[in-house]
């Protein structure tokens, strides 16, 4: 896939970045490059190869999942701010 320097500019233009018009041409040639690497990669046969999320093979710890009170609510809002009835008070942020 091609991409010429009026694709460029537009992409550009949409996402707000400003590019000087000397260097349309070089950032085409570099992204049909990408494209065409990528383009390459969707010819390799992935069939049977499962997904991986790293490349260690590890497992995580893991703990009982027990029911606990949720702690002493005076040492946890010991620290905090502003606290009203057990729960932290935070900003609106949100009108």
């Amino acid at each position: 896939m091609a991409i010429d320097a009026a694709t460029v500019r537009k992409v550009a233009r949409l996402a707000r970045i400003a590019e000087p018009e000397d260097r349309l041409e070089p950032l085409a040639k570099e992204l049909s490059g990408i494209l065409n690497w990528i383009e390459q990669l969707n010819e390799v046969d992935t069939n049977g190869v499962e997904p991986m999320t790293t490349s260690v093979a590890t497992t995580l710890p893991m703990r009982d999942d027990v029911v606990t009170d949720g702690g002493d609510p005076a040492k946890v809002l010991a620290n905090a701010p502003k606290s009203a009835k057990d729960f932290f008070v935070v900003p609106k942020v949100v009108e």
